[in-house]
């Protein structure tokens, strides 16, 4: 029986990622398997006649990139050619942004909606320089009379319409928002076309549902994006009937109908671990358990492939949906809010008791839980009662965690630990706001959100996500900014006590986020009989200037030993 290799790395700086962090030079994959890890003479009896050999020249061999939250059905749909690219710096102004739509309207046939994603009024020109300048509909309106135009901010808790879309959803100035949600309005009482948080549902209600093939094409173009990247594995972190009515059901149940269909057609070319969303935003715990009844078995695989599809668990929001400012804060946000819970008559006391209920519920059914929480008080509230449903319902290793977890507590961190549960942060998103942030939370608070450092010291998992299409799902800046928490924007550091290692960042995004998926002992380092899911960065990582590393090239991206990205020249 032929023995040999069918891919063998020399000469390159292997970044194993195992316990030691250890080094080698030389790598052998066999099958879908790593066979030999070490120097030249580790891997020279595995070459064959039929063996690929990548002599590497000094670059960075790493375990695939594994993003622990990432929304690939709606990030496909939200980036070109399936959107209008709003984000900075393909725009810069308000002005640009009516350039972009101007160009997709002469595309489509006439009357039909154009979106676009990723907007943030702190990357337009006429917003920094008078923030009294919000975006309308009126800046939409002269590029396109006819056309419904829906544009959704970078964060996913505003969205831009102009006066054909206002017309079509039935909203003017006697229409009332939904509870937690605002429509904006000008001097006269005449709404400007920016919808809050809960009145978004206003527009998504009134768009058709994605077809199936715009959600099999939306995965596709992410899944293609994301081998060019090196990520090998992600998190879709919510599908089910909680999301049909999100992003016009890119969350939904028949999203995760789609993967399986390209699993069979063999054309899933990235590991999907799925978190079911039985409800959406605002639930009940009645509601949920009902809802929770009628789903997926906790850890049953979606097909016969668990290594590459399966689901591990559910997501539940904990935040209250207050507009424009969204954390449940201890303490009040600049100019106030958030303070306490107070959305549809819930108290503090209420909305504890409703989160404690859900988790109970969905801990004793055996589920892994993502917690979606923002802001300490909500984070206290969820750990202590992950804590508690521990208490009640003791199970081995059930590896719950908080989603975002941008101000944990000592508390919180201390639970999280002591119980064996996770936090799931996001690096560019604290790249992308953290020139922001100041404004409405001061900067003590600013400086500290994202607390890597605290949260590792603390002996708490921490894996890394982008939460695309919240940001981009490049790892590379997210490790870049976990090293240096500098801003996008200005470059100026936020928080530098919270910074981490090459080391401690790599693991985030490599065995500590396969961890969170129960694969850390089948994926996620470089080590004999491990999966081959690698990623080859060109260049030494190990001595690159950290601002240097969003621009390291990724040269090739290897899945279950299958080369799914090549840009190598040897």
């Amino acid at each position: 029986m032929d023995a040999s290799a069918d891919l063998v790395f020399l000469d390159g700086r292997v970044v194993t990622v195992d316990a030691e962090f250890s080094i080698a030079s030389a790598l052998a994959v066999t099958g879908g398997t790593i066979t030999a890890v070490g120097g030249r003479d580790d891997v020279a009896p595995l070459i064959g006649p039929d063996t690929r050999i990548v002599d590497l020249r000094g670059a960075t061999l790493l375990p695939g990139i594994n993003d622990s939250h990432l929304h690939g059905c709606a990030f496909g749909m939200s980036t070109p050619p399936l959107s209008v690219d709003l984000s900075h710096p393909a725009v810069s102004s308000l002005a640009d942004v009516a350039e972009g739509v101007r160009e997709a309207v002469g595309l489509v046939p006439a009357g039909q909606w154009i979106t676009g994603h990723s907007w943030d009024t702190g990357y337009l020109d006429e917003c920094v320089s008078d923030p009294s300048r919000l975006p309308s509909r009126h800046d939409l309106d002269a590029v396109s009379p006819d056309h419904p135009v829906v544009l959704y901010s970078f964060s996913g808790h505003a969205t831009w319409v102009n006066s054909k879309a206002l017309q079509l959803i039935g909203i003017d100035r006697h229409s009332v928002p939904p509870p937690g949600g605002a429509i904006v309005v000008d001097e006269a009482g005449e709404p400007t076309g920016l919808l809050h948080e809960g009145a978004q549902a206003l527009v998504q209600n009134a768009l058709p549902p994605l077809s199936r093939q715009e959600r099999i094409d939306a995965i596709r173009s992410t899944l293609a994006m994301l081998a060019r990247l090196g990520v090998t594995s992600y998190t879709e972190p919510g599908l089910g009937p909680g999301g049909d009515g999100i992003m016009r059901g890119a969350l939904g149940a028949q999203t995760l109908d789609v993967y399986r269909q390209l699993l069979a057609d063999g054309e899933l070319t990235a590991r999907v671990g799925v978190l079911l969303l039985p409800t959406g935003m605002a639930s009940t715990a009645k509601e949920f358990a009902r809802a929770l009844a009628t789903l997926t078995a906790p850890g049953e695989a979606t097909d016969t492939d668990p290594g590459r599809l399966t689901i591990h668990g559910v997501k539940i929001f904990a935040d209250g949906i207050v507009p424009n400012k969204t954390a449940w804060m201890n303490e009040p946000y600049i100019g106030g809010g958030c303070g306490s819970l107070c959305v549809g008559g819930e108290t503090d006391s209420e909305k504890i008791a409703e989160i404690d209920a859900i988790i109970q519920h969905a801990h004793a059914a055996g589920h892994q839980m993502g917690v979606h929480v923002t802001g300490d008080r909500a984070i206290d509230t969820v750990t202590d009662a992950f804590a508690a449903a521990m208490a009640d319902h003791p199970r081995p290793d059930a590896r719950h965690y908080v989603i975002h977890g941008d101000f944990l507590t000592a508390h919180s961190m201390k639970v999280l630990a002591a119980h064996g549960f996770g936090v799931n942060m996001n690096p560019t998103i604290k790249w992308t706001v953290a020139d922001m942030e100041e404004e409405f939370v001061g900067a003590e608070r600013a400086a500290y959100a994202w607390p890597y450092r605290d949260a590792l010291d603390a002996g708490v998992r921490v894996a890394s996500g982008s939460d695309a299409p919240v940001t981009s799902p490049d790892w590379r800046q997210g490790v870049a900014t976990m090293m240096l928490r500098e801003s996008k924007a200005a470059g100026r550091v936020s928080g530098p006590e919270q910074r981490i290692g090459l080391a401690e960042a790599l693991r985030t995004y490599t065995i500590d986020a396969a961890w969170q998926d129960f694969a850390d002992d089948w994926k996620g380092s470089l080590e004999p009989g491990k999966v081959a899911d690698l990623c080859v960065l060109d260049g030494d990582l190990l001595t690159a200037d950290p601002h240097d590393i969003p621009t390291m090239p990724v040269v090739l991206t290897v899945l279950d030993g299958q080369v799914v990205h090549d840009a190598l020249h040897n």
